[in-house]
């Protein structure tokens, strides 16, 4: 069996148009996850023409995921952080008070569209960075950093319900140790910025952690938690998140670049991360209380 599952911003889910594919689908009952939010209808087999659908769907500001019903609540989340558990990109963000923000943003566009080689971009952006003060990241972090809406939702009704969470970046360990805590990540993987004297060097420190090593950190954590690589949900919307993605149970490009959304299957646009819980087949009034 498979399941179906429509989700929308809060309010924007017509209960008619729930009931219109579902019944084009000869699909099962509905159930209601969340009042005109987040919908769900099994389905015996996945339709010929669910991309067609799901471009109509996307048109109504709706997302469609059709998933095999079995196996779909995961019990780890691995998770990008850049663009993904926040709303910005944190290096572009130092760049803008370094004052080389508009060349720092263009070739981070790039890097994440799969235009250039992740090590390299990330190379040449950091070297930007160079005698840059340290004392940037906290100011960067507290007044220029936002969380994306449903992230602490996520990360909270997962641990709830015994899932394992990490939170694996290409960006910098001294804005994921801050964000993981924030949110209530179980760990957090990054790059490390190399000071000193108080002030950014230009560089991190090698190896670089960038695509493979966040299929790395997939295989290392579930193994280590002896749990199968399918249990696990990931997330991103970058390049060098496709790796993660395509190896996990469930893998969701959240908001990606359309280079990255075109090679999976589960796709996130106008829903928040709470979606990833509406995948699952969490209803609203099981998420769990942010820590």
């Amino acid at each position: 069996m498979f399941t179906v599952s429509l989700i929308a911003p809060p309010g924007a889910l017509e209960p008619a148009l729930v009931d219109s594919w579902r019944n084009a689908w000869g699909g099962g009952d509905a159930v209601w996850l969340a009042p005109d939010e987040a919908a769900e209808f099994p389905l015996p087999e996945v339709p010929g023409n669910r991309w067609e659908v799901w471009a109509q769907a996307q048109a109504r500001g709706v997302d469609l995921v059709v998933q095999p019903t079995e196996g779909r609540r995961k019990k780890m989340l691995l998770a990008d952080m850049d663009s993904t558990m926040i709303e910005q990109e944190c290096i572009d963000e130092l760049a803008e008070v370094a004052g080389v923000g508009a060349h720092v943003r263009a070739i981070t566009a790039r890097a994440m569209n799969g235009e250039l080689d992740f090590e390299a971009a990330l190379l040449e952006r950091v070297a930007l960075l160079g005698g840059l003060s340290e004392r940037v990241i906290a100011e960067v972090l507290s007044c220029r950093i936002s969380y994306m809406r449903g992230g602490a939702e996520l990360v909270a009704t997962m641990r709830a319900n015994g899932a394992y969470c990490a939170l694996v970046s290409g960006g910098f360990t001294a804005f994921t140790r801050p964000v993981a805590a924030r949110l209530g990540f179980d760990e957090n993987r990054a790059n490390t910025l190399l000071t000193e004297d108080g002030r950014l060097l230009g560089d991190v420190a090698r190896p670089i952690l960038g695509r493979e090593a966040k299929v790395q950190a997939l295989a290392e954590i579930s193994a280590r938690l002896g749990i199968s690589e399918a249990e696990v949900i990931a997330v991103g919307d970058g390049a060098n998140d496709l790796g993660m993605l395509a190896r996990a149970g469930s893998g969701v490009a959240l908001h990606a670049k359309p280079s990255v959304a075109a090679q999976c299957d589960l796709r996130i646009n106008h829903g928040d991360l709470t979606a990833l819980l509406y995948v699952q087949g969490y209803a609203r009034d099981a998420f769990a209380a942010p820590a």
